[in-house]
């Protein structure tokens, strides 16, 4: 053989080997370069910086403290997430309480507070029922009530029967954000006051249809909206609904 010739063979090798690389290794890493959507907002207390990370789970970050709200592993890498200063747990369903994505981002000083059934569970943490308030860092944060009326188990029970789950309103300074949980517009929310930033669920048979959320805003009126854990639901319906009211509606990438 000739000494171009093998010199084009080598070549074609590592054209070759080149070529496989970018079919294989290259889309695992744009998998893993992915970014999350974000968005900031400003408050008396410091920036406040929310994460959609998918379905029901997000994550706050004020004043280089970072919260995670139901984290599960299903829709992030946890062993790659920033380690929690405060995880929050609305309720024990496996889209919403994962002991293995907790214990990826537990550090020493790590807090937890979540209900009882999810305390049950994984045997640590701090409870909060409905009406609850507990103090963190400079932050009051106050379990509310989450639950279905009309949506039930072929046998009558709820989904998410009264009294067992949590939201949590959370007070940023001036700022104050709902975080609902699985419920529907249930008539507690009349009771939720100066909501600046609202996550409501909308997805069938568990939580709301549109027409819902819809509603459950009007309880309370939040200053801006996001439909969450909404599932093949089209939340941009919220849009022409709530088109009369005051509410700006925000959609991300939260099925």
């Amino acid at each position: 053989m000739l000494k171009t010739d093998i010199m084009q063979t080598k070549l074609s090798a590592n054209l070759f080997v080149t070529f496989l690389f970018m079919l294989i290794v290259l889309p695992f890493s744009c998998v893993a370069q992915t970014e999350f959507e974000k968005d900031v907002f400003e408050t008396s207390k410091g920036d406040l910086e929310i994460t959609f990370i998918g379905h029901g789970t997000l994550m706050f970050r004020i004043n280089d403290k970072v919260i995670h709200i139901d984290p599960v592993m299903r829709e992030a890498d946890y062993t790659s997430m920033p380690d929690a200063d405060l995880i929050c747990v609305t309720h024990e369903h496996g889209d919403h309480l994962d002991k293995n994505a907790i214990s990826e981002i537990w550090k020493e000083n790590t807090k937890l507070i979540l209900n009882q059934n999810s305390f049950n569970i994984i045997s640590k943490g701090k409870v909060l029922v409905n009406g609850d308030t507990w103090q963190w860092e400079e932050f009051p944060i106050k379990a509310v009530p989450a639950y279905n009326v009309e949506n039930i188990h072929p046998n009558g029970e709820p989904f998410h029967p009264k009294g067992v789950g949590n939201g949590y309103v959370f007070t940023f300074g001036d700022v104050k954000v709902y975080v609902a949980g699985d419920t529907e517009n249930i008539p507690e929310m009349k009771n939720l006051e100066n909501i600046d930033i609202a996550f409501l669920p909308m997805n069938l048979p568990y939580t709301m249809t549109p027409e819902m959320v819809a509603k459950a805003a009007g309880l309370f009126k939040p200053k801006i909206l996001y439909p969450y854990h909404y599932g093949k639901t089209e939340p941009e319906k919220l849009i022409l609904l709530l088109k009369n009211e005051n509410i700006e509606v925000r959609i991300r990438d939260m099925q």
